[in-house]
């Protein structure tokens, strides 16, 4: 398959199972509920190393936020129910409660809950309040610019992770620049992150290393400075792979944001230097969500 020029590989993105939450941050300003989401998806990459992987979704006027003020919804991703509620409870109380004005909210119902203000009230040492609206618990914790409020519980639900694509160019900044405008059109959908810096990755990973300590390495077959080496998936033309990873709400976010981000990239067209899109896949054995390249975008 092509599209302007730029070969879509008949390949396939593996992902896996996750578990998800939103949050609603708001704030005074919207610089402020920006700021604090900011901080809470900070080091939230991939559970490899940050036990959690988070992004900002969205952000919201104040005419659809529960307080009226400008919000911005943080998407959390974990390999087990558990590990998610340890991640939101940490990330909360140290990103969001010290942020100057905000409150948290949940973003999502359901009957799986993940406990927010149930724990970040004790810092109230003794002077935090609640009060009971519509079947949901609000707690008021008293603190130096006023009161932090935050709801007691947000839900949780089944997720997808590691949707990806990998786009193939002729130079680094060639690259780099597809992507940017893939990462400008992804961010405008819902229910879907790209947990990496600036939506992008540098570093794709295989499963296993030739050093017993590690789980990942590089993913040697798309490394430029390898071709000769190992057996590479690079053909001469080639020399900068770079990765978009998704997750997302489920299969059909995931699909959908591969297909946005993957005719963004191909609108540069090989003669921007776009030689192919291609997808991290680890022969089926890992995941059980397959993304087929061909079939996200007939």
């Amino acid at each position: 398959m092509e599209l302007n020029g730029v070969t879509i590989e008949d390949t396939f993105a593996e992902a896996f199972g996750m578990k998800a939450t939103r949050v609603m941050i708001t704030a005074s300003s919207l610089r402020w509920a920006r700021t604090a989401a900011q901080t809470m998806t900070g080091f939230a990459t991939s559970v490899i190393g940050c036990g959690v992987e988070a992004g900002i979704e969205a952000e919201w006027p104040e005419s659809e936020t529960p307080d009226g003020r400008p919000g911005v919804s943080v998407l959390l991703f974990a390999m087990s129910s558990k590990d998610l509620a340890k991640q939101l409870e940490r990330r909360a109380g140290q990103c969001v409660l010290t942020c100057p004005t905000t409150a948290l909210f949940a973003g999502m119902q359901g009957d799986e809950k993940v406990p927010m203000g149930k724990q970040l009230r004790y810092f109230g040492d003794g002077y935090q309040i609640s009060k009971l609206i519509n079947g949901n618990r609000y707690w008021r914790v008293p603190v130096m610019d006023g009161e932090f409020v935050v709801e007691e519980h947000t839900a949780r639900c089944p997720a997808v992770g590691g949707g990806n694509f990998l786009v193939l160019a002729q130079s680094q900044s060639q690259a780099l620049t597809a992507c940017e405008d893939a990462v400008d059109a992804m961010r405008r959908l819902p229910n879907i992150v790209l947990p990496f810096p600036g939506g992008i990755v540098r570093s794709g990973s295989k499963v296993g290393s030739k050093y017993k300590a590690l789980m990942a390495s590089t993913n040697d077959a798309y490394c430029p400075t390898l071709r000769g080496l190992v057996e590479s998936k690079l053909d001469a033309d080639t020399h900068a792979v770079l990765e978009i990873v998704i997750n997302g709400i489920d299969e059909q976010d995931i699909s959908q944001a591969m297909r946005v981000g993957i005719e963004a990239v191909c609108k540069r067209g090989r003669d921007d230097g776009i030689v192919a899109i291609s997808a991290g896949n680890y022969g089926g054995k890992l995941g059980k969500f397959h993304f087929h390249l061909h079939e996200v975008m007939s």
